[in-house]
């Protein structure tokens, strides 16, 4: 008992590590850039379980508003105005999905790990156009209607995304069977 503590804990640090690194691994696109935060908060659901790997992305959230700079453009509390954080807030949402659709199954085969990490995406991006949308309208005083909102925080983002869900339905296929037999 005490050794599958311990275990979640260094996972759920490990996870903590890899999103925080991955907010780093990007490619510029206009307002939302391309990130490795989306496979790796995928990755946490489907390995960690969806509380596990929803708490390992809160613990992400929590050191960012701290003020350790690991989000995309540094940290602090004030990180809460930025248009952005929604989809911050999204990948924690998300990871809870994803986690709980994937281990609805002992063996998951890659449609289900693949509907996961799709719906665990689609929430991020609500999250993050719900958000977007609210802070520039409402707060920031800079409007952005809905075809513009659709068009770069959507359609320019999600062709990189979509390929992060195939390749976290692979991963996750070759690792949960790891995962769950203590071979990691």
């Amino acid at each position: 008992m005490r050794n599958e503590k311990t275990k979640n804990m260094i996972l759920c640090a490990m996870f903590v590590a890899l999103i925080s690194v991955g907010a780093f691994i990007k490619i510029p696109v206009p307002v939302v850039p391309f990130t490795l935060q989306v496979l790796f908060t995928m990755l946490a659901g489907l390995l960690l379980g969806g509380k596990r790997g929803a708490l390992a992305v809160c613990i992400y959230i929590v050191l960012g508003l701290v003020g350790l700079p690991v989000f995309t453009q540094g940290g602090g509390i004030g990180y809460i105005f930025q248009p952005t954080f929604g989809y911050i807030i999204g990948f924690a949402v998300g990871a809870f999905v994803t986690g709980v659709i994937a281990n609805r199954s002992n063996r998951p085969g890659y449609k289900l790990l693949l509907g996961a990490n799709f719906a665990g995406l689609a929430i991020v991006y609500l999250f993050g156009m719900v958000y977007y949308y609210l802070i520039s309208n409402f707060y920031l005083n800079t409007p952005i209607g809905i075809w513009p909102l659709f068009l770069y925080c959507f359609l320019l983002a999600v062709p990189g995304d979509i390929l992060l869900c195939i390749v976290g339905a692979i991963l996750g296929k070759r690792m949960i069977p790891l995962v769950r037999e203590g071979k990691i």
